[in-house]
């Protein structure tokens, strides 16, 4: 538990405990015995619903968490959008540090942009750094953010053409039946 916790268990929970006890074995009444154990029965409660219901620990990343294949999140965008920049934008990123930006149609590439990453851990979680060959895309003018849930994370690119773009892992399959 936290410091305040703590402070209020010893300062207040723990003396009025005493007393109850003290006077329940002094006295005999069954009135002190009774209001210990609801307190404590109101303590125990209160930490158990804190565990139960205490929000999911957000994933911590590593540098090898990034590695792998990125398209666009099509659920931040309408259809038409989304689905345009999914088949005309992806990337991977290999076990070697290098990072792959593809320009496509559909499937097909059109364009690569090469670079390196770092992470940094200044932070609980790695925090990935882009270091793009020059001249780049507009889209990996800027650092990446990472936004991460309890199970998976997604990258945001502030592109100056599309404003923010939305990329998870995951291969590309085409969009068209």
């Amino acid at each position: 538990m936290g410091f305040g916790f703590n402070l209020f268990f010893s300062c207040i929970i723990f003396p009025v405990s005493l007393a109850l006890f003290a006077m329940w074995l002094h006295k005999r009444k069954s009135k002190y015995l009774k209001s210990l154990l609801w307190l404590w029965g109101f303590i125990i409660s209160g930490v158990v619903l804190s565990l139960l219901f205490r929000p999911a620990e957000i994933i911590k990343l590593k540098k090898e968490d990034y590695y792998g294949h990125y398209v666009i999140d099509q659920s931040f965008f309408d259809k038409k959008q989304a689905e345009w920049q999914y088949n005309h934008f992806r990337f991977k990123i290999t076990d070697s540090d290098s990072i792959f930006f593809y320009i496509t149609e559909g499937k097909t590439i059109t364009k690569t942009y090469s670079g390196r990453i770092e992470t940094t851990n200044t932070y609980s979680s790695e925090r990935l750094v882009i270091k793009m060959d020059q001249p780049t895309h507009h889209v990996l003018a800027s650092m990446p953010t990472t936004i991460r849930s309890s199970k998976s994370f997604y990258l945001v690119f502030k592109s100056s053409k599309y404003h923010n773009m939305f990329f998870r892992k995951g291969k590309w399959e085409s969009t068209t039946n």
